[in-house]
């Protein structure tokens, strides 16, 4: 009888242990891959095993249970909240940062039910923490439906609020940094009302990686209230204790907008989106993916403008999708070898793309 010996998998030796990246426990983790999902070979696969390959990893480096334990756990949280919001692939998310403590009869509350309410008629959902205060007035105003709860387990807030109480959108998280992962990944954009550590903590978030680069720009709104000073003392603090003594540079103050009221806020989002759709790099260029093409003058404008974000010698150019995309390739695309940095001036060459007419 003849044995195809490419389907024939190999034991694994007996005796010592033997390394992860060994090819005879390559060819048992891509068997049972392939046994459990009936693919193999493909990239995702590849990362998959990968993934086996790093626990597997984890007892031969005599890593603490504790250890263990936080690792396998955030990996389950985010497999799952990854589930959860892949069925709302398609939608517009933004994610509402605020206190827990803010009462219901307080303007800043009423001013984010207001936000919530005319994003969800533009046709997005809400992202928020799920518990009281600014997080229950971001889901009161758009409704169920519309709204997504990522909660935190914490002894002395363990209840959801009752809009997303019992709703297959709420997902509860045990680390914050698993949680604050899915904030920012998910959504589009980022909206702040008046709060204390914890919100600082997560506009800085914000603030960071898109100033850093390491998350798409997207816009930072902040909004609170009538009569409310939270902003225009944080903004005076930002410009006088970091930018003047030089922590932050000049274009940083352009990665957040302050919002006349919560029509304001919504109406910023929107615009953020009215040409520009999305970004990513490829290799050393970056790809800004438009609804239209951009008219050849609008372009030597920006070139001219936007001149110090083009690597020496390259320049901005109308292009079709790049070779090694996948998403959205019916897109036109701004293209330009870029310096990776100036992320502010960044997003002020969007907001720039968002005033200009496309071309029919």
């Amino acid at each position: 009888m003849n044995i195809d010996e490419s389907k024939v998998v190999s034991p694994i030796p007996s005796g010592p242990p033997t390394r992860a990246d060994d090819p005879a426990v390559v060819t048992e983790i891509d068997a049972l891959i392939k046994k459990v999902t009936g693919r193999t070979g493909d990239f995702d696969t590849r990362l998959v095993r990968e993934l086996v390959q790093t626990s597997l990893k984890l007892l031969s480096d005599g890593r603490d249970t504790g250890e263990v334990k936080l690792m396998s756990a955030a990996l389950k949280e985010l497999r799952y909240a990854y589930r959860v919001f892949g069925r709302y692939a398609d939608a517009h998310k933004v994610t509402i940062f605020g206190s827990a403590r803010t009462p219901e009869d307080h303007p800043d509350y009423i001013a984010c039910v207001e936000f919530g309410r005319l994003m969800a008629q533009l046709g997005w959902m809400v992202i928020t923490g799920a518990g009281l205060g600014i997080m229950k007035a971001g889901h009161v105003g758009p409704g169920k439906a519309a709204s997504f709860g990522v909660a935190i387990r914490l002894p002395f807030e363990t209840n959801a609020n009752d809009v997303i109480a019992g709703d297959e959108k709420l997902i509860n998280f045990r680390y914050f940094f698993t949680r604050k992962l899915m904030f920012i990944s998910q959504s589009e954009a980022v909206v702040l009302f008046p709060g204390g550590f914890g919100t600082m903590d997560e506009a800085f978030e914000a603030l960071t990686l898109v100033q850093t680069g390491k998350t798409s720009p997207v816009p930072i709104v902040c909004c609170e209230g009538a009569g409310g000073d939270y902003w225009p003392n944080w903004h005076d603090w930002v410009k006088r204790d970091l930018l003047d003594k030089k922590f932050i540079s000049p274009e940083d103050l352009a990665l957040y907008y302050i919002a006349k009221d919560p029509a304001d806020a919504a109406q910023h989002v929107a615009r953020f989106y009215r040409n520009y759709h999305s970004s990513r790099y490829v290799k050393d260029d970056f790809v800004i993916r438009l609804r239209g093409n951009l008219a050849p003058a609008d372009v030597d404008r920006l070139n001219s403008e936007f001149a110090m974000l083009v690597r020496s010698g390259g320049k901005m150019e109308m292009r079709p999708a790049l070779e090694g995309e996948t998403d959205h390739r019916d897109l036109p695309r701004l293209v330009f070898p870029t310096i990776r940095n100036k992320f502010g001036t960044l997003r002020r060459l969007i907001d720039r793309i968002n005033e200009c007419e496309l071309a029919t």
